[in-house]
């Protein structure tokens, strides 16, 4: 098969295009510049300079065509744009998972076959199985580095084109394989932070986009306790700089409601109930609710979280609400994603659209 390898210059994506060709696959490798991002920061981000010259070392050593796509309007539109709006509506998104369902892997799929490429391969540390006649997402082999929660979008259309080999390895076996083969990228450390904000100063990047957003801060019982200089700077589930003080106990953001930011005692974090909307079923379909009451059934609320057992149920309208009888999940944020796992197997997953409380708490399946 003619496959594009997304290369991003780490090593994950260099054993990919070089696993794939160990498997007599016609492989071209690409590059996309996504974002502008400053070159000398080891980890921030994943779109430097150097990690372009490290994908082109690498294809080069494989002996393999390569190529330098600019996505980078794309990026900036679907990606840079939403991460900016969703903050400015007080909700917290995930650009990792706005980049995969939008550039990335999406995107990037349909170019690669509308060139041509019979299939796309990258880097994700996911697996893919062939299954009762459909492709079925699971978790990968190194549960570290596992990246089922940011794919839980893709189609079985998308699937039958696609190839994750590394998923299939743990991260250290990946680089003893590229150290023993030469590669440049094989003791090149992870990339970590968002790669748009390479400093790490989320309201640095924010402030100048937004504005000035003051509001109040907001105790539990409706008591202004203090003003902020922008909600962005915000996030359910923090504690440490708030700017108010003398409460007598830790207080968290407990939710953001336009420029107003609520504060209270941990227990208020508790999402024993997550609603969701624009939800995305890998098999296609959405369960039946007689599948989804007799399954057991985890959910990931976090991109390094561990999924809590839940009950799940499609409303009237296509959406999802979870309830957690058992664990419950604190500091949920809406415009998160919250991803549905059957054992080691990916259903699906939507956004977060609010949390709540209810009694009684529904019975786990047996």
């Amino acid at each position: 098969m003619r496959v594009l390898v997304a290369m991003s210059g780490g090593v994950d994506s260099s054993m990919t295009a070089a696993l794939l060709q160990d498997a007599g696959h016609n492989v071209t490798g690409v590059h996309l510049k996504l974002a502008d991002t400053p070159s000398g920061l080891p980890g921030k981000g994943c779109c430097t300079l150097d990690d372009a010259r490290d994908a082109r070392r690498v294809a080069d050593l494989l002996g393999i065509d390569f190529y330098v796509w600019d996505l980078s309007a794309a990026f900036q539109e679907r990606v840079v744009e939403d991460f900016v709006a969703e903050y400015a509506s007080g909700r917290t998104p995930n650009p990792c998972i706005r980049c995969n369902e939008r550039v990335k892997y999406t995107a990037l799929l349909e170019r690669a076959t509308a060139v041509g490429f019979d299939a796309l391969a990258t880097g994700h540390h996911v697996r893919l199985r062939h299954e009762g006649g459909r492709y079925v997402v699971r978790r990968a082999a190194d549960r570290g580095k596992d990246q089922t929660y940011v794919l839980y979008m893709a189609t079985q259309a998308q699937l039958g084109r696609t190839f994750w080999p590394a998923g299939e390895h743990t991260k250290d076996d990946l680089r003893a394989m590229a150290a023993e083969r030469g590669l440049v990228t094989a003791s090149k450390p992870d990339s970590h932070d968002i790669c748009f904000i390479p400093s790490g100063d989320l309201a640095g990047f924010l402030r100048p986009r937004l504005g000035d957003r003051s509001g109040p801060i907001i105790g539990p019982d409706g008591t202004e306790l203090g003003r902020h200089d922008g909600a962005y700077r915000f996030t359910i589930g923090q504690r440490r700089g708030l700017g108010i003080s003398g409460l007598g106990e830790p207080h968290y953001v407990t939710a953001i409601d336009g420029d107003t930011v609520h504060v209270g005692p941990r227990e208020h974090l508790a999402a024993p109930v997550i609603d969701a909307e624009q939800v995305s079923w890998v098999a296609g379909e959405a369960p039946s609710p007689a599948e989804l009451a007799s399954a057991r059934l985890g959910a990931q609320v976090r991109y390094r979280g561990q999924p809590l057992a839940c009950v799940a149920e499609l409303d009237a309208d296509g959406g999802l609400r979870i309830r957690f009888p058992d664990e419950v999940p604190d500091g949920v944020a809406p415009g998160q994603a919250v991803v549905l796992y059957r054992g080691d197997e990916v259903l699906g997953g939507a956004t977060i659209t609010g949390t709540h409380a209810e009694l009684p708490a529904p019975a786990l399946p047996s």
